[in-house]
């Protein structure tokens, strides 16, 4: 009984040993996990020092400036090849930067065409210069060195002026107010009111006192190069200058409308022709019975005249 009594002492002793141990154990365990846990953060690369160049302040002191922003390299657009055919050679046309309105007005790769060079080096100035498209100004170039010149020649002179009515102007169609954008606001239209020969004369292309063959062959001309052509006849609104355009229709439609009208008749003269040298003395004619008086013969039958004779009827006048 003793010696079992002294075994359970024992056992108690040694689980008392066992719990006292257990936080040692806990707290080794604890240690063991941080001690791995910092290990792993060392592994971890840390970023590299700030260099002392990027430092908040410049080396002596003093405010930093600011930053300067880095200006933009601007890149020289390439020329289009319309800009690159339209030389001295061709026209006086010089580039003038894109003009980007309200409601699509304006356009690109535009020129302002001051004169025209002929063959013979010969310049055709555009008074006043037109602002248009290089395509449009290009029609134009070709359009008179072509046609036009050929047909000054033929009337024994060389010409000299083109008498630009309108071009680039942002506006509605013919001016009318909720009207479309007319081409004119897209610098893609010329209104021609007239070209000007070297020995003083003025071919107006509208005048009907020109001649008919001589206009016909401006509209025959302009017709082929342009894809609108208006004139007298057309709408009421270009009835002293031609209105020329390269607006782009659904399957290439063109419209030409220009009346090559006849000469106007001669105004017949306010004043009455001359009278004839035989014609009777007016004493005489005015007489309606001065025939008979005059040959003799007497009406038997005649009835006598009253008493209040009707007046003659008055001449009248042309």
């Amino acid at each position: 009984m003793k010696s079992s009594a002294g075994n359970g002492r024992r056992k108690w002793a040694s689980r008392a040993a066992f719990c006292q141990g257990l936080p040692i154990v806990t707290a080794a365990a604890l240690i063991c996990l941080l001690a791995a846990q910092i290990t792993h953060a060392a592994a971890v690369p840390l970023p590299k020092p700030r260099p002392a160049a990027a430092s908040s302040g410049p080396p002596g002191g003093g405010e930093a400036k600011p930053k300067e922003p880095e200006k933009e390299v601007e890149r020289e657009a390439q020329p289009s090849a319309c800009r690159t055919a339209l030389t001295d050679a061709v026209a006086i046309a010089p580039s003038i930067p894109d003009i980007h309105g309200p409601g699509g007005c304006g356009g690109e790769d535009l020129v302002r065409l001051e004169a025209v060079v002929l063959p013979d080096r010969r310049r055709v100035a555009v008074k006043p210069a037109a602002i248009l498209r290089c395509q449009m100004a290009a029609a134009i170039a070709g359009w008179v060195r072509t046609d036009i010149a050929p047909l000054a020649q033929g009337l024994g002179s060389v010409v000299s002026e083109l008498d630009n009515f309108d071009s680039f102007e942002c506006r509605s169609r013919n001016r009318v107010a909720g009207a479309i954008l007319s081409e004119h606001g897209r610098a893609n239209a010329l209104d021609v009111r007239s070209f000007k020969f070297a020995n003083g004369r003025t071919m107006s292309l509208t005048d009907r006192a020109a001649p008919r063959e001589l206009r016909e062959a401006v509209l025959h001309s302009a017709c082929v190069r342009f894809t609108t052509v208006l004139g007298p006849g057309s709408d009421g609104y270009h009835e002293d200058h031609v209105h020329l355009d390269l607006m782009e229709r659904h399957n290439d439609y063109r419209i030409c409308q220009w009346s090559v009208w006849d000469p106007l008749p001669a105004v017949a003269p306010i004043l009455p022709a001359p009278r004839p040298e035989d014609a009777p003395p007016r004493a005489v004619a005015d007489t309606p019975d001065a025939g008979k008086a005059d040959s003799g013969e007497a009406d038997d039958g005649a009835k006598p005249p009253s008493e209040n004779p009707a007046k003659p009827p008055k001449k009248k006048r042309r």
